[in-house]
């Protein structure tokens, strides 16, 4: 929420009873994945990869003193106490990982744990009972931020040093641990990495695949620029762990994220490329602060382009857009740097997340967006309706996030951690849509059933986050599911990149349409579906529940190097901001939107050329 700068290394401080550290993780009590449902088909399991407790210092100043453990009841379903209110999750997760900042862990334990030294410090006590934001901000400018700007030590006086940090650890791993139900529900180990130099985001998330974790996270304290990072994981894959991360928020990263050098300005060359695809298998598209796929001004042909882009992050912090932020960009640049050099550092396939900072994981629903999701920055109608979230961007451009999709055979942390690892994931602005893709030869043009559908499809071809290594032109064999609570799907569309000439180009396939509105030119009849702008009900008559079909590239080149994606559309819905007009009586600007057109995107699918 709040900007978290890079920090000199930590202080030596003693802790003399923090929770004891003998007992190592793997032998805490664990169900047995092996017992677990599995279908070698493969399910679409939903979940969070991104979301903050009262553990990340900067929810905790923002209200937040829910932990680990009350998100991940809250994802299974139970009410709990948010911003005041009891508030729960329309529909239970599949998955969940907290991302708590690495950053300031030391002082959760602190202000979080009666009883623990520093808990009674007058300033701990202070930051724990401010009453509001503007006192609560008050305390971070005061003991954090002044002594980080003129060179002092970030930490306040009541930071008990790495002890701490390791105590707040171990009780997040112990929480993840307990509500691991191999079958039913899966908790991830993770946490985010939080650098953001000049105010460029450079954030990843850090995905452990087991119980196998460090006995302390590496924050942007230790090291703020990702080579550091990733230095710091291939030491934990050396060590026998399994890691990897997830950066989010290109669209904040001032041109840096897809840059043609390293933070330290030395320019790209095959052995940074293989050590950042190896370690970044997947790119957050979109969450709280702004989808990062496309914005109109650089991609003015896409007529869906225009789709929660938090045009106002521009008015903070000097992030003006520019077309290096985005995703397809970055995917375009990635191809072309396997031309180049021959390895593509930008090899991402998909995920969503909500970057939510109330503890409540994939609170995402449009018509449950009540208590916002940053504490008492957003929490009520009033405030969303008037202000900004601090350093960041009007709260009216903000959406409640989105949902990663993973591909998987159980619903267990190694077969989810695997699927992510192999990109076999897609990521939607929040509805539970399905979409499946596979790139390949020999397909038919319809199926007896979706199981016969998807058994050809891994059997002939290579499914999302897959290459393509065939000399024909691909065919894709594209299926998408509406969501069973949601309307009916618009279209299902593909955007392909590739390299011409050095240089990147991109275009739009509409290739499947509801209610036989795909033209024989490619192009599709609009369709006319509104919202209810009094009730915010949707159009439950028109699209299509379901859509299927099989593409052939028509500009098939195979010395290209391309890139292939998936997006699917579904009709109309009423956004948040006209659910709180509706429910809460307050006004929005003109401008603010009040309807949207959900999506989901598919990881892509790549053909490598040389």
């Amino acid at each position: 929420m709040f900007a978290i700068a890079r920090f000199p290394r930590l202080r030596a401080a003693c802790l003399c009873a923090v929770l004891p550290l003998a007992t190592p993780l793997g032998a805490l009590v664990q169900a047995s994945e092996a017992d677990a449902p599995r279908n070698p088909l493969k399910e679409a399991y939903f979940g969070e990869q991104h979301v903050h407790t009262g553990v990340s210092m900067d929810a905790f100043i923002a209200g937040n003193r829910l932990t680990p453990a009350d998100a991940y009841r809250f994802a299974r379903g139970e009410e709990i106490m948010v911003n005041g209110a009891l508030h729960r999750i329309k529909r239970p997760l599949d998955f969940v990982a907290v991302t708590d900042h690495s950053e300031f862990m030391g002082e959760a334990y602190s202000l979080m744990n009666e009883g623990a030294p520093g808990y009674d410090h007058e300033i701990a006590v202070a930051f724990r009972e401010a009453p509001n934001l503007q006192v609560a901000l008050g305390l971070y400018w005061k003991y954090v931020l002044l002594p980080l700007s003129g060179g002092g030590d970030p930490h306040p006086a009541f930071f008990q040093g790495e002890e701490a940090i390791k105590s707040t650890w171990r009780k997040n791993m112990e929480a993840t641990e307990e509500h691991y139900e191999p079958g039913v529900f899966t908790t991830v180990h993770a946490y985010e990495w939080t650098s953001a130099p000049g105010g460029s985001n450079q954030h990843r998330n850090v995905f452990f695949r087991d119980a196998n974790v460090p006995e302390v996270p590496f924050s942007s304290n230790e090291g703020a620029d990702p080579e550091q990072l990733w230095a710091w994981m291939q030491a934990q894959r050396d060590d026998g762990k399994r890691v990897f991360a997830i950066p989010h928020n290109s669209n904040e990263s001032k041109g840096l994220h897809f840059a043609e050098a390293s933070l330290t300005g030395v320019p790209i060359d095959r052995d940074y490329a293989e050590r950042r695809s190896s370690m970044e298998p997947l790119i957050e598209m979109m969450q709280v602060k702004g989808n990062s796929e496309v914005v109109p001004n650089f991609w003015p042909n896409d007529e869906f382009a225009d789709f929660e882009n938090a045009v106002t992050i521009q008015q903070f912090n000097g992030r003006g857009f520019v077309k290096e932020n985005f995703v397809r960009y970055g995917l375009g640049r990635g191809i072309r740097y396997r031309a180049e050099i021959g390895v593509n550092p930008f090899k991402y396939g998909f995920v969503g997340g909500t970057d939510n900072h109330n503890g409540t994981p994939s609170d995402v629903a449009e018509d449950n967006y009540t208590v916002g999701s940053h504490g008492y920055a957003d929490r009520t109608a009033d405030v969303r309706a008037t202000s900004s979230l601090d350093g960041e961007m009007l709260i009216a451009d903000a959406n409640p996030g989105a949902l990663t999709a993973v591909w998987a055979e159980s619903n267990t942390r190694s077969a989810i951690w695997d699927s992510m690892m192999a990109k076999e994931t897609f990521a939607t602005s929040g509805p539970r849509m399905k979409v499946r893709v596979f790139a390949g030869q020999g397909f038919a043009d319809s199926y007896e059933s979706y199981d016969a559908m998807v058994t050809d499809g891994y059997a002939k071809g290579v499914p999302m986050g897959g290459d393509y290594e065939g000399d024909a032109a691909p065919q894709f064999l594209l299926w998408a599911m509406k969501d069973p609570i949601g309307p009916n799907l618009d279209r299902i569309q593909i955007i392909k990149g590739w390299v011409e000439n050095n240089e990147q180009h991109d275009t739009i396939f509409d290739v499947v349409a509801s209610g036989d509105r795909l033209q024989a030119d490619g192009t599709v009849t609009p369709i006319d579906a509104p919202i209810d702008l009094a009730t915010g009900a949707f159009n439950a008559e028109k699209g299509d529940p379901e859509l299927m079909g099989v593409w052939t590239d028509p500009t098939w080149d195979p010395g290209q190097n391309a890139f292939y994606y998936v997006r699917v559309l579904q009709l109309p819905t009423a956004r948040w901001t006209l659910y709180d007009e509706i429910n809460a009586g307050v006004t929005y600007p003109p401008e603010v939107k009040r309807e949207i057109v959900e999506r989901a995107w598919a990881s892509p699918i790549w053909h490598e050329a040389n």
